[in-house]
């Protein structure tokens, strides 16, 4: 089986859709596929020739010129390549992948990850789309992509290629309590909620630290937001982008996702493997991440009092922050890597036994005829 993955880069930047896919082809390459990689590159370039991968230079940047280029690239690929499968994990590598079939003798496979975009419809272009979580599926199929075309693979990357076992992290020296957030400085993922949470709280526990992990356009305006909150910005950190968050993950006492929407939470994952205990929102695909309520607390989105709540009863009981840290650590066989991979094969050989019953049923006919 040929494969190919395509996706917008590869780049270290803490994309959790390029994450997967670099996952997966790394996964596939070491099982004795043949796998390619097409993208505008990325440092992740190196990992993937050191599994043997082919890396196809890409550029799928939205100018009308460009898509033009990317077009012809694209066909040149599939020529070059002659892929199976071809994957794509960003919207405008599958409408590429789907407008030019004609380009080579292949199966389409999509996976979708932020379905909250309108443009997400589009992944339906594929053979096979891959949903994230089950909210996930429920939502693109109630969007008119057909049940039959849609496959259920839970996210998970422990155990990845790309970084080390949990235990070869060394441990960042934070301030106690340290309350954690890992995500890209955006509105939707609830930042502003979460600064506005711990201002409701920082009285009451005077030794607690705030760690904004991450970068993004909206970084500016959160950092103008804590100006605002006084004494408190000696006790909110940003900390910009991260290669290694683990490092923060594993000093961390309680780790927070706010989203106001999240197709799955992979940062969830991460941090219940390093014995956080976890606060999140109740929305999309976090319940299935947290074992649904059983690995984490659950509040209402955009709610910054639930938000405070929650880290106050957390902060203000060592037991209680005890039995959710232990909780978060139980039954994370589920979101290893190698097990999505493993699901991703299964969609792949169901796609190519479908085609080859076909062809053998077609041949038959012609002798049959004949």
């Amino acid at each position: 089986m040929r494969i190919l993955h395509i996706t917008n880069h590869v780049q270290k930047i803490g994309n959790g859709i390029v994450n997967v896919a670099v996952d997966l082809a790394c996964l596939q390459a070491k099982k004795g596929l043949n796998v390619a990689v097409a993208s505008a590159g990325g440092e992740y370039e190196n990992l993937l020739a050191n599994h043997g991968i082919d890396h196809f230079q890409l550029d799928q940047s939205r100018q009308p010129l460009n898509l033009i280029k990317a077009a012809w690239r694209y066909r040149e690929i599939i020529k070059v390549f002659q892929p199976d499968i071809v994957h794509g994990h960003m919207m405008t590598g599958v409408v590429l992948a789907g407008i030019l079939r004609n380009s080579g003798n292949y199966h389409l496979v999509s996976t979708v990850h932020n379905e909250f975009q309108r443009s997400a419809v589009l992944m339906g272009l594929a053979d096979r789309v891959i949903a994230v979580s089950h909210a996930v599926a429920d939502s693109m199929n109630r969007r008119g992509i057909p049940a039959k075309k849609l496959r259920v693979v839970a996210n998970g990357t422990l155990g990845s290629p790309r970084h080390r076992k949990i235990q070869d992290y060394q441990p960042l020296k934070l301030h106690h309590p340290a309350i954690t957030t890992v995500a890209g400085m955006y509105s939707r993922k609830g930042i502003g909620e979460l600064i506005e949470a711990f201002s409701l709280i920082a009285k009451d526990f005077p030794q607690a630290h705030l760690y904004l992990v991450g970068d993004g356009p909206d970084r500016a305006m959160f950092e103008k937001m804590v100006q605002n909150c006084g004494g408190l910005r000696q006790r909110i950190h940003f900390e910009g982008f991260q290669p290694e968050p683990q490092r923060y993950m594993l000093s961390t006492d309680i780790f927070v996702l706010a989203s106001h929407c999240e197709s799955f939470g992979l940062v969830l994952t991460e941090a219940r493997e390093a014995g956080c205990a976890i606060v999140a929102s109740d929305v999309d695909g976090i319940p299935e991440t947290l074992d649904h309520r059983q690995a984490g607390i659950l509040v209402p989105p955009k709610d910054s009092q639930s938000l405070a709540n929650a880290m106050a009863q957390l902060l203000s009981d060592r037991q209680q922050l005890q039995k959710w840290k232990l909780r978060a650590q139980q039954n994370l066989q589920r979101f290893s890597s190698t097990r999505v991979n493993e699901e991703t094969l299964n969609i792949y050989s169901e796609l190519t036994r479908k085609y080859n019953l076909i062809t053998t049923m077609k041949t038959r006919e012609l002798v049959v005829g004949k």
